[in-house]
């Protein structure tokens, strides 16, 4: 498991999309333009995160002037986990733990293997963290640390 350029970007382009849409209970229709400038992501590498986001059906784009993307969903049902897989493939720290990718490894005896049995936990304890963690709950954590550090806009 790592998180590469592509799943933080993908990420981040998410997490800046749910904002608007907590704050004032709609989906606002996002440029690529503007969440790049905003995170300072290249647009051409942007564009092609977020297709991959829209085939996976996290997002609707509209084409034309005033079009652009939005989330498929209320940021409450769409966790960071699900983005992670899209963008990143499976969790797992070693194939042989892994539930979407399970490869055998070459120990000799992978049922009591010690580096497998703990690797899974490794997995498991992340796959909850990121399967229980939605846009909505990142949302509301920024936040607090912005109320808690007086950034936060009225």
């Amino acid at each position: 498991m790592r998180l590469s350029k592509r799943g933080e970007y993908g990420l981040r382009a998410m997490i800046m999309m749910a904002e608007p849409a907590e704050k004032k209970g709609v989906h606002k229709m996002m440029q690529i333009k503007e969440i790049a400038e905003r995170e300072e992501i290249s647009p051409k590498f942007l564009e092609q995160i977020m297709l991959a986001l829209k085939n996976a059906g996290l997002l609707h784009s509209k084409m034309g002037v005033g079009g652009g993307y939005y989330l498929a969903r209320a940021a409450g049902e769409i966790t960071l986990g699900q983005i992670f897989r899209v963008l990143d493939g499976p969790v797992a720290p070693v194939k042989c733990v892994s539930q979407m990718a399970y490869e055998p490894c070459g120990c000799p005896d992978e049922q009591t293997c010690g580096l497998r049995l703990v690797m899974g936990d490794v997995r498991n304890a992340i796959a909850d963290i990121l399967d229980h963690t939605s846009l909505k709950d990142v949302i509301k954590r920024q936040g607090a640390v912005r109320r808690r550090l007086g950034l936060s806009k009225k």
